[in-house]
């Protein structure tokens, strides 16, 4: 078993942070997104979509896209619950999780791609205007995650969950995206001075 990553990639990220919060350990294989080995016939034979983190399992099987991998190591190995614990946990994380991937990690990667030079021969075409739009969407989100944050520990509830790896993940891509965290969120800014302090933050 092992997952195939570029680990300057957002998406692969959020798996470790995932995996290390769990204490799982698994090999994980390096596609060089620069060089374009994420295009090469071998990668694109597990994921036509041509997009890491892909887990291989023994049995030459392949799951992709970041959820995907996390629920199945999540069913794996229930604890801690990640993704959510009872009826009501499992519904507030998964919508969480939902939201601040619409509304915070997408419109942050999009910005990314369509505005960042390095990324003019992989996103084709570069809409600038495009990636002008999202950074306010964005900013928006952090916002109401800022109000939100004001009654509860974490963004899902009083737990650490996958909603805050993928919040932490997309705060931190907002560098490389150059778009600078506004400086009047102390909500937000308790949360993630404490969740970027967890060891896994550094997986």
């Amino acid at each position: 078993m092992k997952i195939m990553e570029f680990d300057r990639a957002p998406n692969p990220r959020r798996v470790r942070i995932f995996l290390f919060e769990k204490d799982i350990g698994i090999e994980y294989e390096q596609i060089d997104i620069a060089q374009f080995e994420h295009q090469k016939p071998g990668f694109t034979a597990l994921n036509p979509l041509q997009r890491v983190p892909v887990l291989v399992l023994d049995d030459g099987s392949a799951i992709s896209e970041s959820l995907a991998i996390c629920r199945y190591f999540e069913e794996l190995q229930p604890a801690p619950a990640l993704l959510g614990a009872g009826a009501m946990g499992k519904a507030r994380t998964e919508m969480w999780q939902r939201r601040v991937e619409l509304h915070l990690f997408f419109p942050v990667t999009q910005t990314f791609r369509h505005l960042h030079p390095a990324m003019k021969e992989r996103e084709i075409p570069q809409v600038a205007a495009w990636g002008e739009l999202n950074r306010p969407r964005a900013l928006d989100m952090l916002s109401l995650l800022d109000k939100e944050l004001a009654e509860r520990p974490y963004i899902a509830g009083e737990d650490f969950s996958i909603a805050d790896i993928t919040a932490l993940v997309a705060v931190d891509f907002m560098k490389p995206a150059k778009i600078e965290r506004p400086d009047n969120l102390p909500n937000l800014d308790r949360w993630y001075d404490e969740v970027s302090a967890r060891p896994s933050a550094r997986a």
